[in-house]
């Protein structure tokens, strides 16, 4: 993809109805409006979604809902999003957040998955998880009594300037008071196993 590429228009937008009120990103005013409507319907899935998983979880009454996002890179065609729920439902000891990263191609409106990021064959998967154990140790982080902290094709994570930030859900691998475990990498330390001309390239890529 072409290294400069104009940032994508994003407004915030605001769903409300009892109990919940839902801030998300809408995109506007891309060169291609196919891509602009499937990045568009993309999130507001993953809304759907997170909000389904919530009723799984906060099995309560009168449940409370925030929605929130946040823009991490929006730049050189690629945009990089993170969108969180709380919500708490009575009489459940607390509530609980889900948080979803999002990564576009704003050019084709593609959606990127982890495994897209890398060269077939790579091995990607181990590498990423031993920079992940090593930085749980370095960092002292609790990790849950028999928990195996690796890596999936499907992990969450978002772009954030010149870092891959990998993340896992709340008690995924750590105990719930952690938060949220988030683990950034360099993206120059991936440039032997990052697709020529994928978003990790296109980051690490030179100011031109």
């Amino acid at each position: 993809m072409p290294l400069y590429q104009p940032p994508a228009n994003v407004r915030t937008l605001t769903y409300t109805a009892p109990g919940t009120v839902i801030h998300y990103p809408q995109v506007s005013g891309l060169a291609n409006r196919q891509a602009e409507e499937r990045i568009n319907r993309a999130i507001i899935s993953q809304i759907q979604d997170m909000q389904r998983t919530q009723q799984q979880i906060q099995t309560g009454t009168n449940p409370s809902t925030t929605g929130n996002y946040e823009i991490k890179t929006n730049e050189r065609g690629i945009l990089s999003l993170m969108l969180s729920n709380y919500t708490y439902s009575t009489p459940m000891a607390h509530g609980y957040t889900v948080a979803k990263g999002l990564t576009f191609n704003t050019s084709t409106g593609a959606t990127y998955a982890l495994s897209d990021l890398f060269k077939p064959g790579s091995n990607y998967q181990a590498v990423l998880t031993a920079e992940i154990n090593a930085q749980i140790k370095k960092r002292n982080l609790p990790v849950l009594e028999g928990s195996t902290v690796t890596v999936q094709p499907n992990q969450d994570f978002y772009l954030a300037d010149k870092a891959l930030v990998i993340f896992y859900p709340l008690y995924a691998i750590t105990p719930y008071y952690v938060g949220f475990p988030m683990f950034p990498i360099s993206v120059y330390d991936l440039q032997n196993i990052a697709t020529e001309e994928g978003p990790l390239t296109v980051l690490a890529a030179d100011i031109a």
